[in-house]
């Protein structure tokens, strides 16, 4: 009961002296003296000083004394500078220079397929025959008629040697066997091409007509579908920004989702022209295939190494925040202690190019720094932290 009466009476005694205290100020404001007010101000101001110097001493003592305050707990790495490889991503499609439909040279009915589709072939395999319509009879009568025609000129031929006969005999020989062998060579080539010949290295991909089906020169009488799987490359269209840094002979990654392939190749041809239209030039990458799993037509993703810093300063995307202004910022230690207590300051940054979850730094952010890491989103600037990295 005496403790309360005795906080009363403080009480009393400090209301009373404030009032007192702000008598004194309004008869001092009422003086209207400048001199007496800019003393009472500062008079004031150095009270007010003393006893935040006080307020400071006692906090930190009890800071120092109170084991059980709430600090928030935060974890941290030390940057450094490390290598920085970016990649540029896109995608394409898988492409062949050797990917045609084989037509017919000559009208006529297929008489033979010599092929199956999947069927490796070479360049100059038949694989197919179209009737020759009788042009085999005719060659066997050509080249009676030839064999003729080259004993006769070779008869004239010793005769005028001889000065025996005329000149005009001997022309007449001569002039009708070269007649006749062109005659049987123009008959050969037509009869040459009612085979279907394999144009180059490949694989029967389709067989489009059947044995008995008339055919002839033109759209629509397609015959086979050949492909040359070894041969094969991605082509990619790429933004025109990037026309600098994404030259010939850069590495390339290359993946096949589908099949779950990769491997690693480079550009072998740049575009000279930009689309108008997308603002982008196309590139090639040659793909080699000696499993022969990958198709034309099949979807390709790419990476192009398009940019590369050995000297980067690199953190988790997932520790930068941004303020109002829309600058990015992140939260670093400072003023560290024995017990791990440290302040939390905020330091704005200007950032890069990104890759997977990591960011490249580029100003404010010098190596041996202690970036806030777990907890960055939840400290305050000037808020006092403790770390505790394992």
């Amino acid at each position: 009961m005496k403790t309360i009466y005795t906080l009363l009476f403080a009480a009393v005694l400090l209301v009373s002296c404030g009032e007192k205290q702000a008598a004194s100020i309004n008869d001092i404001i009422a003086t209207d003296d400048i001199s007496q007010i800019k003393a009472k101000k500062a008079e004031i101001e150095a009270k007010q000083q003393a006893l935040d110097e006080e307020l400071k001493l006692l906090n930190s003592k009890l800071d120092a004394l109170d084991t059980n305050k709430k600090v928030p707990l935060i974890t941290t790495f030390v940057v450094k500078e490390q290598v920085f490889t970016h990649f540029l991503e896109l995608q394409g499609s898988v492409e062949t220079k050797q990917n045609i439909l084989i037509y017919p040279e000559m009208p006529g009915i297929i008489e033979e397929i010599l092929v199956k589709e999947g069927q490796s072939v070479k360049k100059g395999d038949v694989l197919a025959r179209i009737k020759d319509g009788g042009l085999s009879d005719q060659l066997a009568q050509l080249e009676t008629q030839t064999e003729l025609a080259r004993t006769t000129f070779e008869r004239q031929k010793r005769l005028w040697s001889q000065k025996i006969g005329s000149e005009m005999q001997y022309l007449q020989a001569k002039a009708q066997y070269e007649s006749q062998t062109k005659s049987v060579e123009q008959l050969k080539s037509q009869i040459e091409k009612t085979l279907i010949l394999a144009p180059f290295d490949g694989v029967i991909d389709d067989v489009i007509k059947e044995t008995g089906t008339v055919v002839a020169p033109g759209q629509g009488s397609e015959i086979f579908r050949i492909v040359n799987l070894s041969n094969m490359y991605i082509t990619t269209d790429v933004p025109e920004r990037y026309i600098a840094s994404i030259t010939k002979n850069k590495k390339v990654k290359v993946e096949f989702p589908v099949l779950g392939e990769s491997l690693t190749s480079s550009v072998n041809q740049v575009g000279s022209f930009i689309n108008p239209n997308n603002r982008s030039f196309k590139i090639e990458v040659p793909v080699p295939n000696k499993s022969g799993n990958i198709k034309p037509n099949l979807t390709a993703k790419i990476q192009i190494n398009d940019y590369t810093n050995k000297n980067a300063i690199l953190i988790p995307q997932s520790i930068i925040s941004e303020n109002a202004n829309g600058e990015q910022f992140v939260y670093v230690v400072k003023n560290k202690k024995a017990n791990k207590e440290a302040v939390a300051t905020r330091v704005i940054i200007k950032t890069g190019k990104t890759q997977g979850d990591v960011i490249e730094v580029l100003h404010n952010l010098p190596a041996g720094t202690e970036i806030i890491e777990e907890g960055a989103r939840s400290v305050n600037n000037g808020q006092t932290v403790r770390v505790i990295n394992k």
